[in-house]
């Protein structure tokens, strides 16, 4: 049949996939952070996706031995009218000149729609492409509750139902874990400092209208670490404070849409600690941290049944 190569150029990773035969082969790299902060400049993320992708793209053909029949990138951060970030022109324009050289399709997705099938095709729950779910997407820069239903043009139609009204899941993640002292990006550190903790924390969650604040929990964070309490506790608190709020999240929807399956993805839902707590409420479809964290291999799957 042949494969299907997908690019994405994420504010923090650059990644190339080739999709063939339900296998996946993918090359990915971190942009480098400086030390000490929580985010990088659409500018220098533009010239680090640039720098990489040479030597990314020439790894995955190198790996690949089969003919390419077509190429999707993702190219904007979401569906939504609007939606922009300059780093995703990078693997667009990349995309469309190895199209063009092959003389085959080009397909373009939004990086959100990547997610969701990432999740999808590694949890082993495509079939839910057939039919309406919920999905949360939570990373750096978002913390949304979205409906999906099938679309013939477009794979996935995405409407969303709720989100963050201020900080996002993974900025309070990173904001805290560079506090303590945790490179940038601060999700594995920041886990592996929780899990040592025996604390057991449960939070009462209010939401307005089915959207959580966040930024009460960066505050209540610094306020532990500067009471004393330990790195680990503080780390625990966080992250059960963030499951805590997406099982309201998730309880509102289901009462608003109906007994619909959940899919999580984005690169906060690789956490282990919220995993356990979302699983032990609710029947739900996690990716796996390699398929969670920014990926090319959704859009490459999503390329493949364009």
């Amino acid at each position: 049949m042949g494969g299907f190569l997908g690019f994405d150029t994420s504010n923090y990773t650059t990644s190339v996939a080739v999709f063939d035969n339900g296998g996946v082969i993918q090359k990915k790299r971190l942009l480098p952070v400086k030390e000490g902060e929580r985010g990088i400049r659409q500018s220098d993320a533009v010239f680090h996706h640039t720098k990489a992708y040479a030597e990314l793209l020439e790894g995955v053909l190198a790996s690949y031995s089969g003919e390419i029949k077509a190429v999707g990138a993702s190219i904007t951060p979401t569906t939504q009218e609007g939606s922009y970030m300059p780093c995703f022109l990078v693997g667009e324009n990349a995309a469309r000149t190895v199209a063009s050289a092959l003389n085959v399709p080009f397909y373009s997705f939004s990086h959100q729609q990547g997610h969701i099938a990432a999740a999808l095709y590694s949890a082993k729950r495509t079939d839910l492409l057939d039919q309406k779910f919920l999905a949360f997407h939570i990373s750096g820069g978002t913390t949304d509750l979205v409906l999906c239903e099938p679309d013939a043009e477009n794979i996935i139609k995405i409407t969303p139902i709720s989100s963050s009204s201020d900080l996002k899941a993974g900025q309070a993640v990173d904001r805290i874990g560079v506090k303590m002292g945790i490179p940038f990006p601060a999700g594995a550190g920041l886990e592996k400092l929780a899990q040592k903790s025996e604390k057991a924390y449960k939070n009462k969650i209010k939401l307005n209208d089915g959207f959580c604040s966040l930024s009460g929990l960066e505050n209540k964070c610094l306020k532990m670490l500067e009471n004393g309490e330990t790195k680990e506790d503080t780390s625990k608190f966080l992250l059960c404070y963030i499951a805590d709020t997406i099982s309201a999240m998730t309880e509102f929807a289901l009462e608003k849409y109906g007994n619909l399956p959940v899919v999580f993805a984005g690169g906060v839902m690789s956490d282990k600690i919220i995993k356990d707590i979302i699983t032990s409420r609710f029947d739900a479809s996690f990716a796996e941290p390699e398929f969670s964290c920014d990926n090319a291999a959704g859009i490459a799957f999503l390329t493949s049944l364009k």
